[in-house]
């Protein structure tokens, strides 16, 4: 019934111990024991091909002491309960059908190219962060772009200048209190220097002021009068 660890049986042919093959071995299953592992083992690496009716080969996995290859058309990987595909590859793309994604990396995630997603979102208690060290950071799409700040803040800070542009419509600020800080105070020409809208040394300290346009757009306030008083100090539009 066979010879030293080698058996031949009803259902094919069994080994037991440690085997080595020194030239190709051609069978259509290999099955290891129910109580124990199946162990492929090499001195350099260990190779699985799959060949077609030609002989052509298919598919190749390659195990090696640097790396582990896969040669084929197409690479999956599937969970263990339903067969649902966590991870596929072809020459067209790569899709994750994980539920979550999740990038552990202290560097994050680094993409050479664009990258689309209909949803992005950081841990629970954790800040999510887009960042371009040394270019620009681009958000597109065609319906709109939003930005949500459910339960905080939403800060946008820049070293130069802030742009909010809308080309058709308008921009549009709900809220129950807007703030502009550090909105330069405009000072009374000398034609209205001697009105009665005009500050003196002894008037009480300027609590109430008027917001004002200049024609280039810039903001700024004056000290309200029983009228408008952005004419009276609309001097300062020419500094702007």
């Amino acid at each position: 019934d066979g010879m030293g660890n080698l058996r031949v049986t009803k259902k094919g042919i069994r080994l037991e111990g440690i085997s080595e093959f020194l030239l190709p071995l051609y069978v259509k299953e290999i099955h290891s024991r129910k109580d124990s592992p199946l162990v492929l083992q090499s001195d350099r690496n260990v190779t699985v091909n799959a060949r077609n009716h030609m002989g052509q080969l298919t598919g190749q996995l390659t195990v090696g002491a640097d790396a582990v290859e896969a040669l084929c058309k197409r690479f999956e990987v599937r969970a263990s309960e339903g067969g649902k595909v966590l991870f596929s590859a072809d020459e067209d793309e790569i899709v994750i059908g994980a539920d979550r994604l999740k990038v552990t990396g202290t560097e994050g995630a680094v993409f050479g190219h664009s990258v689309e997603t209909p949803h992005i979102r950081a841990e629970p208690s954790q800040d999510l962060k887009l960042e371009s060290p040394t270019r620009s950071l681009v958000m597109e799409a065609p319906r709109g772009v939003q930005v949500n700040a459910a339960a905080g803040d939403l800060k946008a800070t820049c070293r130069k200048e802030l742009h909010l542009q809308s080309t058709e419509g308008e921009i549009f600020l709900n809220a129950d209190t807007i703030r502009l800080g550090n909105l330069p105070v405009g000072s009374f020409s000398s034609s209205s220097s001697s009105s009665s809208s005009s500050p003196s040394s002894s008037a009480p300290r300027q609590t109430i002021y008027e917001l004002c346009v200049c024609p280039n757009g810039k903001l700024y306030l004056s000290p309200a009068g029983a009228g408008s008083t952005c004419q009276s100090s609309s001097n300062i539009c020419l500094w702007s």
